[in-house]
């Protein structure tokens, strides 16, 4: 993802997509594995469990290279102590460059944060973003009234959040909710599609770990697992943790109705529909 233009037709654009699709595809058969493995009984697994010690779903380096590269942080992790205690040294190496490199996620936000066509923030009243804010603030429910700080904070603020959203500052948190709100146009529909798959991608990675913890819950209860952990608890912690695009997720707690969306000016609309050159 080097820099690619915001253009329905962009190429760069559109192979991002197409891989981060295929990515969705195989996460989703990875998932249906567990159909198979639980036509075992807790008894015939039993038979044969105490063979597979000390092996463990932590020595699974390359899940662990896969999590790197789309943007889970070491500080983000549950159970760092089991993090590389059982890998090779030459595992472990392929894993820290990993994390030394840029993510999935950073280089989202840098894509975010070039976005041309998402208004920018000001202080006028009358600007899109305080209109939107209004229109936000009006559709809330008494329940939801401190939203509205939230919305504040995550995208009013200059500075990237430090607590809830390390990687995705306040510039591209506006441009990814621009492209949300106004995705029916031509110009942000690819990128609204990539956005999508982010999501998907995260919906499968969490569908596969409560699989795996419910299945596990089943098979042995509350046993340790065979890498030593304390197998159902340790997935479960872990399966609420490791959210990687859980900012994006986020944005859609500050989305409002199409009826109360601000209006667009006439060059605005010619720009997304694909009426400049």
């Amino acid at each position: 993802m080097n820099k690619p233009a915001l253009n329905d037709n962009s190429p760069e654009l559109q192979t991002v997509v197409h891989r981060l699709n295929r990515c969705v595809t195989i996460l989703r058969v990875l998932v249906h594995q567990i159909d198979i493995m639980e036509t075992m009984t807790p008894m015939d697994f039993l038979d044969f469990r105490d063979m597979l010690r000390p092996a463990s779903g932590f020595q699974s380096w390359q899940f662990k290279e896969l999590e790197a590269k789309l943007g889970l942080k070491f500080d983000n992790r549950h159970g760092k102590e089991y993090y590389t205690a059982q890998l090779r040294k030459e595992h472990v190496d392929v894993i820290k460059k990993a994390e030394g490199d840029k993510s999935l996620l950073e280089l989202i936000n840098s894509w975010l944060e070039r976005m041309p066509l998402a208004p920018p923030l000001s202080d006028d009243p009358d600007s899109f973003w305080q209109i939107y804010r209004k229109s936000y603030q009006g559709s809330l429910a008494d329940a939801e009234k401190g939203n509205l700080s939230a919305l504040d904070e995550v995208f009013f603020s200059n500075s990237q959040l430090a607590a809830q959203s390390p990687q995705l500052s306040s510039t591209a948190s506006r441009a990814a909710l621009f492209i949300m709100l106004y995705r029916g146009y031509p110009l942000l529909q690819q990128p609204f599609q990539l956005l999508n798959c982010l999501l998907e991608i995260d919906e499968q990675l969490s569908s596969w770990r409560y699989r795996h913890m419910n299945m596990v819950h089943r098979m042995i209860g509350t046993r340790i697992g065979t890498g030593g952990s304390s197998g159902k608890d340790y997935l479960k912690a872990a399966a609420d943790k490791h959210y990687i695009f859980r900012e994006i997720a986020q944005l859609n707690s500050f989305l409002i109705e199409r009826r109360r969306l601000p209006a667009l000016s006439n060059e605005m609309e010619k720009r997304l529909g694909f009426a400049h050159q």
